[in-house]
């Protein structure tokens, strides 16, 4: 389940954190819009726990670069023999169309996430 929080009010000159206004409880997956255009979208994601449900597969028409900000998460991709293990810092390029799952987050404490939707010239 994904839980689709408005947008952040981007144009401005005031600096916003991606560590506040976060909510106290996530019974699912919270996503919120920062920044979108025509060829992109940039949105912070925050799971606690979360995972994509079973025999579901992320499989998205924009490429999708990703960077985790904190917490811990393990991403599956369709084929692949092992979970890929993301920690802080850590960051991936997903080609669009590459089938993908979260297998898990962190129970414990928040992931964020960073994720940019993007198209390339190429598509």
């Amino acid at each position: 389940m994904k839980a689709r929080i408005p947008p952040i009010d981007s144009v401005t000159d005031t600096p916003k954190n991606l560590f506040t206004h976060l909510p106290d409880t996530l019974p699912e997956e919270w996503f919120q819009a920062l920044l979108s255009g025509n060829r992109f979208r940039l949105e912070r994601i925050v799971s606690l726990g979360h995972a994509t449900p079973a025999g579901q597969w992320y499989d998205q028409a924009r490429h999708e670069w990703v960077v985790l900000l904190s917490g811990s998460a393990g991403l599956y991709f369709e084929g692949e023999d092992t979970v890929q293990v993301l920690h802080p810092g850590d960051f991936i390029d997903i080609p669009a169309h590459r089938r993908h799952r979260v297998e898990w987050t962190d129970p414990e404490e928040k992931t964020i996430w960073l994720a940019l939707h993007y198209e390339t010239d190429a598509g």
